[in-house]
């Protein structure tokens, strides 16, 4: 829900942190026990402060905790997923290509005769921009 954070409620801000805080700890060890034992020492962290309710205090430790995550943040992550925060390198990445604007001028006319009144409006409005282009205006 990333287009709306405000819309989040500060428990499911706590549980995306929790969740990064768990991939950052793959990323840093290898053997199975010793990523269990960091993962359980960090429970033990989150546990420690699940009973504060002032909302202030609340999100002063939301802050220190986001912001100690961003300066352990581990420089090669391992665990990336499919449209996960936008970052390339997921197995999902880019999957979409969405072909440029120039692909249209090569439509058959019969494509095109599906379209008339999108056609016509790209049609004036590439004039336009020639135009603009010739006398300057496009820089």
């Amino acid at each position: 829900m990333a287009f709306a954070p405000e819309l989040r409620t500060h428990a499911q801000h706590v549980c995306t942190l929790y969740k990064q805080a768990m991939r950052n700890i793959e990323g840093y060890y290898v053997g199975r026990t010793l990523i269990r034992y960091q993962q359980v020492q960090l429970r033990a962290r989150f546990d420690e402060n699940k009973d504060v309710s002032d909302p202030k205090e609340q999100r002063r430790l939301l802050w220190v905790g986001r912001d100690e995550l961003f300066l352990k943040k581990h420089p090669l992550p391992l665990a990336k997923f499919a449209k996960s925060l936008g970052i390339a390198g997921g197995v999902a990445y880019a999957r979409v290509v969405e072909p440029p604007d120039w692909v249209m001028d090569y439509w058959h006319p019969l494509e095109k005769a599906q379209y008339p009144v999108y056609f016509r409006t790209r049609e004036e409005r590439k004039c336009e921009f020639i135009d603009k282009w010739y006398r300057g205006e496009l820089c």
